[in-house]
């Protein structure tokens, strides 16, 4: 994509949306049941209900939360370069920082991205 073709708005969010998840099912087997993504500035953030898998639910009812916890840091690691190649593809922008985390009770999962810019908007040199 060059400048004039990237996504603005709801489109930017929805098709970020869609590339997480998408990427979630990849590695996982699974996605969220609900997902949803928001930008302001050079932030971008996509939240993610019921990413935990049968396995991982099981752990965390038995006081296992510790090791599901240890267990989604690795998954995160692992798909890092995919969710940072799909935000950059799509933005237009570079990440500069990616941080994510999950929440056991409720199950939720955000990843958030800071960029060197806006999405779609021109880089300064």
């Amino acid at each position: 994509m060059d400048g004039r073709d990237l996504l603005t708005g709801g489109e930017l969010n929805a098709a970020v949306t869609s590339a997480l998840v998408g990427i979630q099912t990849r590695y996982l087997g699974r996605g969220p049941t609900t997902a949803s993504t928001f930008h302001y500035g050079n932030v971008l953030v996509t939240l993610m209900h019921d990413v935990l898998t049968h396995a991982e639910k099981s752990l965390s009812q038995t006081n296992q939360a510790d090791a599901v916890n240890h267990i989604r840091h690795l998954f995160q690691e692992t798909m890092e370069a995919d969710f940072r190649e799909a935000v950059e593809r799509l933005t237009g922008r570079t990440v500069l920082a990616f941080i994510s985390g999950n929440h056991i009770d409720p199950d939720v999962a955000a990843e958030l991205f800071i960029l060197d810019g806006p999405p779609g908007k021109p880089a300064t040199s």
